[in-house]
């Protein structure tokens, strides 16, 4: 069944991947990003022109509430329904975790884990309405997996938004509404995060940790890539995400993972995910962990 799916953070990375395949699968994809008439422009119009009108570009911030309200009701305006909620818009820094202000610690947790509680409480109404829908995360296999030094703020964030989701999951089942939780490992080509990361405003501290890890992340960088196998392909993301969208409800899988590194998440997610459903057995509210269908 063909659906009417929003997703954010959509002008590059997995997101641009994930719309543009789930526009080649028939799926209508409106692609959230920033600043549609301006920096974004023309990420924008690459997405209007791709797979003949099935792919559209909306406006979403989701750093501001009045912008995450607006793109929901454009897509429910136009289709007159929401099938898909895609939580991927995310920011990466580097550098030793003391140098970034909590400031700058903040805005990372806004834009990462905050940004998700706005789209939610601008789409959720709707599909609760509807008892139905799915909910994708896109998280990251540092939640559980290996985490290398210089990336705790990010890593940090991450970690909030999977708890979130696993939360949010089991109050949305009576609703009928599912959730998964798609869960990349470190991609190191393909995507801009790691060109495109921000770096601490400390620069004095800094620096004096430069002194003690001198190329310290220049060092992670080339480790992390020594990692990934040669077939190692990004687009993988987006092809596992339109097999999610694309399967029964009921049927679909809590996690997924896509990490040709293997960091060790997929192991340590299995044992936490099972105990979680045994708890939830045992203290009577096994039902929660699937949708209920109408």
């Amino acid at each position: 069944m063909m659906g009417t799916i929003l997703i954010s953070g959509a002008s590059s990375g997995f997101g641009a991947l994930t719309a543009r395949a789930l526009a080649d699968a028939g799926h209508t994809v409106y692609a959230g990003m920033r600043d549609v008439a301006g920096r974004n422009a023309t990420a924008a119009a690459e997405a209007r022109a791709y797979a003949g009108g099935t792919l559209r570009a909306v406006e979403l911030d989701v750093s501001s509430d009045e912008s995450a309200r607006q793109a929901v009701a454009t897509v429910v305006g136009e289709q007159g329904r929401l099938d898909v909620l895609l939580h991927n818009a995310g920011h990466m820094v580097t550098g030793p975790a003391e140098a970034f202000t909590p400031e700058q610690l903040a805005q990372l947790y806004d834009t990462n884990v905050v940004g998700t509680q706005r789209l939610n409480r601008a789409a959720l109404p709707v599909l609760r309405r509807q008892h139905d829908g799915l909910v994708v995360w896109v998280g990251s296999s540092s939640t559980r997996g290996g985490t290398p030094p210089y990336l705790a703020p990010y890593f940090a964030a991450k970690a909030g938004m999977d708890a979130l989701a696993q939360s949010y999951a089991l109050e949305l089942s009576r609703f009928g509404i599912e959730t998964t939780i798609v869960v990349p490992g470190a991609f190191t080509k393909g995507t801009n995060h790691f060109a495109h990361s921000g770096s601490p405003a400390d620069i004095a501290v800094a620096a004096e940790y430069e002194e003690r890890y001198a190329g310290l992340m220049d060092d992670v960088r080339q480790r992390l890539a020594g990692l990934e196998p040669e077939w190692a392909d990004v687009a993988d993301v987006a092809r596992a995400i339109v097999d999610v969208v694309g399967a029964e409800k009921g049927r679909r899988p809590f996690r997924v993972h896509i990490d040709p590194s293997d960091d060790g998440s997929v192991a340590v997610n299995a044992v936490a995910d099972r105990i979680r459903a045994d708890f939830l057995l045992r203290i009577g509210l096994s039902d929660l962990l699937h949708p209920s269908v109408s």
